[in-house]
């Protein structure tokens, strides 16, 4: 197994896991490689240094690893990371305290709203224009961009 080091055109960082080098490889030229935070498609490798456990063996200084020129300042990627971790939490709590009602969202979050349905938390898709309708009925919605790869493998 192996695990690599990936990251997309916007910067945010993530770990992909493959049967082999060949599977990266094969992955990537089929275009199955996306960003769970932004879906995009265009995932580059960054260097990573093998990690042996010698018994008696010291462990080795870094040298300070130059940044790909798309990747954020080395201050700035712990921060992005950071932000990219609590985003994901954020985003577990609502897929696992919410029940997906799909394209339904508008007409759901009014049955709701109106004492026709039972009060529960929802999640789905809404327009623009459906979601500024529910807000002028005085319906609280907050809209969460959730990648579609995000709602189905979060590990």
């Amino acid at each position: 197994m192996k695990v690599l080091n990936l990251q997309c055109r916007h910067g945010h960082g993530f770990e992909g896991w493959f049967s082999s080098e060949d599977d990266y490889h094969s992955q990537q030229e089929r275009g199955l490689l996306t960003c769970p935070f932004c879906e995009d498609t265009e995932i580059s490798r960054l260097p990573s240094a093998p990690r042996l456990n010698l018994s008696g063996a010291r462990e080795p200084q870094a040298a300070p690893a130059a940044a790909p020129p798309s990747a954020p300042a080395p201050g700035a990627s712990m921060q992005v990371q950071e932000l990219q971790a609590v985003w994901l939490k954020a985003v577990r709590e609502v897929l696992k305290n919410t029940e997906d009602v799909g394209d339904r969202f508008a007409e759901e979050a009014r049955r709701i709203h109106y004492g026709e349905a039972e009060a529960r938390a929802i999640r789905g898709s809404a327009t623009r224009e459906d979601t500024q309708a529910l807000v002028e009925e005085g319906i609280e919605v907050l809209p969460l961009p959730i990648p579609a790869a995000a709602k189905d493998r979060l590990q």
